[in-house]
């Protein structure tokens, strides 16, 4: 299979083009394709990586559906075979990497849940002893577990990198009661969503959510619980005090950091070794959480 990087679906009208997902518009309703693309340090690469694209979706439905009796989501269809008989003709591009959803008035603001200490985070603990205004105390070591979850909200910038921002100004920004309903819910996903990782192998260090509102309900959108978004380690390799294995694009940003690219200029292509080990991740992470073998070769 072809690894999938521009998608252009005839007449239909693409409305968004993001790092990895084309949104086209249809009817009242929005198409949904997961591309293979993969993006570092706010850049997207020139390379590809083979499945990517429907390993995420994938995940994203299957976390969809485990998690819907916390929160409703934006999902209406999923499989090609239902979908707008006149998009058959690209099921080529389309299959398994796309999904119908609804039409949702977006949250500007990424809803970051953290239960281990790594990352941005880790930095901004070793530096004030707290991640945004919440203190967590002294002692911790790199990639601790923290003794709950804890929610860091940031800014959702349509370029460039998104900026932490604290809870009180969240609260400024959107209300206290939607930002104490979108920590709840982010909390209540990210523990539910953990259990039943950790029974599989997989501990999810931190993970990011999207929220929009649909006549006057707040319900999850975008993507949920993919290696692009959140940090997967293994359970029986995890050892605190040090980097761990991932299972998610941090393979592909250490070995970025280990380049002589400055981050400023167009990235580097991938080595065919890098793509091939990344696709490995990214199935292995697919292989434990659905519980099955990934058999779209």
């Amino acid at each position: 299979m072809k690894p999938v990087g521009e998608i252009e679906l005839g007449d239909l009208k693409k409305i968004k083009s993001g790092k990895v997902r084309e949104m086209f518009s249809l009817n009242d309703e929005l198409l949904i394709v997961t591309t293979d693309r993969i993006s570092a340090f706010d850049f997207i690469l020139p390379s590809l990586i083979p499945f990517k694209g429907i390993i995420l979706n994938q995940i994203s439905i299957f976390w969809f559906n485990l998690l819907k009796d916390v929160i409703k989501n934006h999902l209406l269809e999923t499989e090609l075979e239902r979908f707008p008989r006149f998009l058959k003709k690209y099921k080529d591009i389309l299959k398994g990497r796309s999904v119908i959803v609804k039409r949702a008035k977006i949250y500007p603001i990424e809803c970051v849940v953290r239960g281990y200490i790594t990352g941005s985070a880790w930095e901004e603990y070793q530096k004030t002893g707290k991640v945004g205004e919440l203190e967590l105390g002294s002692g911790l070591k790199m990639c601790d577990r923290l003794p709950e979850p804890v929610f860091t909200p940031t800014t959702k910038e349509s370029v460039g990198h998104d900026i932490g921002i604290t809870i009180t100004k969240a609260k400024k920004i959107f209300g206290a009661d939607v930002i104490d309903f979108l920590k709840d819910k982010s909390i209540e996903l990210y523990l539910k969503a953990s259990e039943y990782a950790l029974e599989r192998g997989i501990i999810i260090a931190d993970t990011k959510f999207e929220f929009g509102q649909v006549n006057g309900d707040i319900i999850l959108v975008d993507e949920v619980l993919t290696p692009d978004s959140s940090r997967f380690w293994l359970v029986d390799e995890y050892k605190p005090g040090q980097p761990q294995r991932s299972l998610d694009k941090q393979f592909v940003r250490d070995y970025l950091l280990g380049t002589d690219w400055d981050m400023k200029s167009p990235p580097p292509e991938l080595p065919p070794d890098v793509i091939e080990k990344t696709t490995e991740r990214y199935i292995l992470a697919y292989e434990r959480i659905i519980g099955e073998r990934f058999t779209w070769k």
